[in-house]
């Protein structure tokens, strides 16, 4: 089986012969309830398509002795920006974590955010959770055992006014998901403003921000393309993007037993990472497509427009570097590294490859009958 170990067949063979050997002990082990948090609407992609998928394989795959309660939009309370501590601090048990949310805390994380850099959000995906086993693991996320990596689809301009150069978004107020892309869009002439996502669909309606950037998958769950109706792309590589974790309290792994934490590594790794960023980027072609039937006007730059963001990228690039460097960390030659990672991960992907999900051969809804509390 591959490290995500979730095709059917080669399952139900598994689970089979295990049957045959398990124990009165470890028949009537006792369960394992995992209470997982995040900060989107249950209806939304993410958790549609990759979290509750990944705990009905890991609950299916335990033989029901995990079962993982799953929370969506901060029901168990905090703020989206605290789920990485609720984890840490053992409040929840795993939570999918925006890593911008806490600017500078995985400082090596941000290599993958940089303008200009994601090609692909398979190959991307899969090259982090590279560089995060090689460079990351034992050190930034030493506290934390990190289950999957991803980055999200190319990111865009939602704005009320179009933006179609970089002088368009002199004095505009856009909301940036990271520290980098917010360093972008002031070097752009723009003004950045923090927010967490679910606070987008209101500062746009109350005109607290005149746009923001996300990419298209989470426009239907905060309406935007009803807040504002222009959209603006930038092909590929993509303007930005931003990286993820699903993050699992290390203590409460440690405690499991090693059946239990096998069926836990067997769902991590590489394949579902580059799993998870391919499904978040798919559900990006239907968002755009509803944008698009509603009227709304959607630009893709080129030429001199396009190389006049570009060219507005490198300094914001070469300060990044520079404060990585500050850290103690050779920003240079991470960035070369990850560079060097997406590339043999866009080949290997170019030869036909694609990484591992529980979505591969399962129905469409295959996350629709997952717990998720309320």
């Amino acid at each position: 089986m591959s490290t995500f170990s979730l095709r059917r067949l080669a399952l139900g063979t598994v689970l089979g012969a295990a049957a045959a050997f398990v124990s009165p002990a470890s028949s009537m082990a006792e369960e394992v309830l995992l209470r997982m948090q995040h900060f989107l609407p249950a209806q939304a992609n993410v958790p549609r398509l990759i979290l509750e998928p990944w705990a009905k394989a890991v609950e299916q795959e335990s033989d029901d002795r995990i079962k993982i309660d799953i929370y969506p939009a901060m029901q168990l309370g905090g703020t989206p920006p605290e789920l990485i501590n609720q984890v840490r601090d053992g409040v929840i048990d795993i939570t999918w974590y925006v890593i911008g949310y806490k600017p500078g805390l995985f400082p090596s994380s941000e290599v993958f955010e940089q303008p200009f850099i994601m090609e692909n959000a398979e190959a991307t995906s899969r090259a982090f959770w590279r560089l995060f086993e090689k460079d990351m693991k034992d050190t930034e996320f030493k506290d934390f055992k990190i289950l999957g990596t991803w980055v999200h689809g190319p990111g865009i301009f939602h704005s009320d006014e179009p933006i179609e150069s970089v002088d368009d978004l002199a004095g505009m107020k856009i909301r940036g998901g990271s520290r980098t892309i917010n360093a972008f869009l002031d070097e752009l002439g723009a003004e950045p403003v923090g927010l967490p996502v679910p606070a987008i669909s209101e500062a746009l309606s109350k005109g607290v921000i005149n746009g923001a950037t996300i990419p298209w998958e989470v426009v239907p769950a905060l309406k935007v393309s009803e807040l504002v109706k222009n959209h603006t792309e930038f092909g590929t590589p993509a303007l930005y993007t931003l990286t993820f974790v699903l993050a699992m309290n290390k203590d409460k792994y440690e405690s499991l037993p090693d059946d239990l934490k096998k069926v836990i590594d067997d769902n991590s790794g590489i394949e579902f990472s580059g799993f998870a960023g391919r499904t978040q980027a798919g559900a990006d072609g239907p968002s755009r497509e509803r944008a698009v039937e509603m009227g709304n006007n959607v630009m893709v730059l080129e030429g001199d427009a396009l190389q006049g963001f570009k060219d507005a990228a490198k300094p914001v690039v070469e300060a990044w570097t520079a404060d990585i460097d500050s850290k103690g960390i050779d920003g240079k030659a991470l960035l070369d590294e990850a560079k060097t990672f997406i590339r043999e991960e866009n080949d290997w992907l170019a030869e036909g490859n694609s990484s591992v999900g529980p979505l591969d051969e399962a129905p469409s809804d295959a996350g629709s009958d997952t717990k998720t509390a309320n």
